[in-house]
């Protein structure tokens, strides 16, 4: 049996790598005319186990690689700096893609016997899928490079990498006590379920989906109108009614860097910080992006007390809502007077404040005492 396995390794390796494992690290960069101690780097970069120097492990595919990465930097693409960070982003990605892709293959081979008869008809099976697979995968990377193109093309002027944008938090309630006690096939329903949901959402409304992180989805767009329907629709989809658990949902605007497919700064901590502070199924957004909201007659805000959070000691976030055709708030129960007195109908009841709504409550009066 062992032997077999080994044998169904090799074949797999063959099909998979490009040929069978023939050459040193050393003689890679040597054969792709690259210095020893850089492909030694990007080697590590891309996520691989260090080997020995003279174990022999790479394929004619590495010697072309490396050659095409190195020309790649000599042509002034990328940076002499920055060789080792593209290739760490290449690495990260594709890593789980490819964890990803064998887990289907599994399936796959277990769901069907037949298709593993023997090693040389699961050999078969690999090497018919691989071009498919690569077919697709070159499909759906040029139809981003061509989004992305686009959009640099259209604001010449415009910083690439630090920018302007509406960012966001959506995290499902209650998910560390759902893992408890939830078994395998039911935390694998939810969490593709709130997966799936969350990338159609964003993607109706013109955002990206910069990482899933477990119960939690971090997203971006350029229009605040946009990142609030995709956070309000989420709210909207989820919880009881929705087969889901309940999420919350934080947001901020401004400056952000992006590099290498994520997003850093202040912005990104404010939206993460409001998310932590929001209750099951509200939004909370920062001042910034409440402003640009605030015109909008789709939208309602509420401006809620200052709180504290780690980073900020009087955070005030405001609340965002769908708007209601009819008054609310605070005025809300004096146009209803003005309109009885005017005999103008009966109308809705004025809209019950959550808490935060309320003003804080009096201190309670001391009794004198009887002399």
């Amino acid at each position: 049996m062992a032997d077999s396995s080994r044998d169904l390794q090799q074949r797999l390796e063959r099909a998979l790598l490009g040929g069978p494992r023939r050459y040193t690290r050393l003689e890679v960069a040597k054969r792709a005319g690259v210095p020893e101690e850089r492909s030694r780097r990007l080697w590590r970069a891309l996520g691989f186990a260090t080997v020995e120097d003279d174990e022999m492990v790479f394929t004619d595919a590495d010697v072309e690689a490396m050659r095409i990465a190195d020309g790649l930097v000599s042509s002034g693409l990328v940076a002499p700096g920055m060789e080792v960070a593209v290739t760490r982003a290449l690495g990260q990605h594709l890593s789980r893609l490819a964890e990803w892709q064998v887990h289907m293959l599994w399936e796959l081979i277990t769901d069907n016997p037949e298709l593993a008869r023997s090693d040389r008809q699961v050999t078969r099976l690999v090497e018919r899928l691989l071009p498919e697979l690569e077919q697709v995968q070159n499909y759906v990377w040029r139809r981003h490079l061509a989004a992305f193109a686009g959009r640099a093309f259209a604001s010449p002027d415009e910083d690439l990498e630090t920018r302007a944008l509406v960012v966001g938090f959506v995290d499902m309630v209650g998910y560390t006590r759902f893992t408890r006690e939830a078994d395998e096939e039911e935390l694998t329903q939810v969490l593709d379920g709130f997966e799936s949901l969350a990338t159609e959402v964003i993607a109706e409304h013109h955002g990206r989906v910069v990482k899933m992180i477990g119960d939690e989805v971090l997203f971006v767009t350029d229009s605040p109108a946009d990142g609030a329907e995709i956070a309000l629709t989420l709210a909207e989809r989820t919880g009881e009614d929705g087969g889901l658990p309940a999420v919350r949902a934080g947001m901020a605007s401004g400056r952000v860097l992006s590099r290498f497919g994520d997003v850093y700064g202040s912005v990104v901590n404010l939206a993460a910080r409001l998310t932590s502070a929001a209750r099951p199924g509200t939004v909370l957004v920062d001042r910034e992006l409440a402003g640009q909201l605030e015109p909008l007659p789709e939208f309602d805000l509420r401006t809620r007390r200052p709180i504290a959070v780690r980073g900020y000691n009087r955070l005030r976030p405001s609340a965002l809502r769908r708007a209601k055709d009819k008054p609310t708030g605070r005025f809300a129960s004096s146009q209803q007077l003005a309109a009885e007195m005017l005999g103008l109908g009966d109308p809705a009841p004025p809209e019950t404040p959550e808490p935060d709504d309320f003003p804080p409550p009096a201190a309670p009066r001391k009794r004198r005492r009887r002399r």
